[in-house]
């Protein structure tokens, strides 16, 4: 039986390692939350996700 053999290289799909982070937060926010699920707005804060509307308000802004 032959086995390859890994050398040093490294990949990295920096996509995937972003969506990782992302759950983990989530995840940390879950096990904090005092309810038993996280509201909408709740997964949109911990994402630090804003509407169109929030984001062109905030544009003006700086």
């Amino acid at each position: 039986m032959n086995v390859a053999l890994v050398r040093g290289t490294t990949v990295q799909d920096h996509v995937a390692l972003a969506e990782i982070e992302l759950c983990g937060e989530l995840i940390i926010a879950a096990s904090a939350a005092g309810e038993e699920r996280l509201s909408a707005d709740r997964i949109d804060e911990v994402l630090n996700v804003s509407t169109d509307v929030e984001r062109h308000l905030g544009e003006g802004r700086d």
